[in-house]
């Protein structure tokens, strides 16, 4: 119960790691906020939490009005926020010669703009409440490029400096701000991937420990940045990535050939 007495905000909450976070933190005693464009499966979680500590509020955070709203929300439903999930996210697979003005915009305003919209708000409320943990979902699509997800990646990047920045800056406010970086991660969004054939397998076997993570995973290492445990910890972005990150990209020779 190392959340217990606290308030979370988790934009993107209603399904994938957004909702493994909303699960996690409640199941850990706090009250929570679900921040979502989906209303059906928001209400439905907010349901399944229980009335006592959760909320759904229709959010679309590229707007800072109803961002805004959805932290007043948070405070004059539980009177406090203590943890803030800047999670809501898009991809976006465009190569830049053939990338609208408006899509490239698009990903940047959910990605980035959002993030500098919830935190701008949050930030004092948190510093005048003598503290608080803000965890920021950037991506390994931030630590080095994709092929041709051009205006995520730019994204992704800019929210990990972002949080460097927030990090030091608030360090002596009590206001902790950390990212989290997941590599693959199995969610309905990218269900398309399991219908290429050999696509699947080649990604997965990218990954170090040979898998796509779950969102309950990524969701323990968000929870571990926003509690106490996580003291000493701030501007930091943390690969939750099955040791993606750490390889140098070559193909592992040891599927291939015998081991020496």
């Amino acid at each position: 119960m190392r959340f217990s007495g606290q308030v979370a905000v988790v934009t993107g909450g209603a399904s994938g790691i957004g909702a493994a976070a909303a699960r996690r933190f409640h199941s850990e005693g706090a009250a929570v906020v679900i921040a979502d464009l989906n209303a059906e499966l928001g209400e439905a979680l907010a349901a399944e939490l229980g009335a006592e500590r959760a909320r759904f509020v229709a959010t679309d955070v590229a707007d800072e009005a109803a961002v805004k709203g959805m932290i007043d929300a948070a405070v004059a439903a539980f009177g406090r926020l203590d943890i803030l999930f800047n999670n809501a996210g898009v991809g976006s697979r465009v190569h830049t010669p053939d990338l609208a003005t408006e899509d490239w915009r698009r990903v940047l305003a959910i990605n980035l703009d959002a993030v500098f919209f919830a935190c701008r708000v949050a930030i004092p409320l948190m510093k005048a409440q003598g503290g608080g943990a803000i965890v920021n979902t950037a991506s390994i699509s931030g630590m080095a490029g994709d092929y041709g997800f051009d205006a995520y990646n730019a994204a992704k990047g800019a929210v990990i400096n972002y949080t460097r920045s927030l990090g030091i800056s608030h360090a002596r406010d009590g206001v902790r701000v950390n990212a989290v970086c997941p590599g693959p991660v199995d969610t309905p969004i990218i269900a398309g991937i399991k219908e290429v054939p050999g696509l699947w397998e080649r990604w997965s076997d990218a990954v170090p420990m040979g898998r796509f993570s779950r969102p309950e995973e990524i969701a323990a290492a968000v929870a571990f940045l926003a509690s106490g445990d996580a003291s000493y910890i701030t501007g930091v972005a943390l690969a939750v990535d099955g040791g993606l990150m750490a390889a140098t990209g070559q193909p592992n020779l040891d599927l291939y050939l015998p081991k020496s």
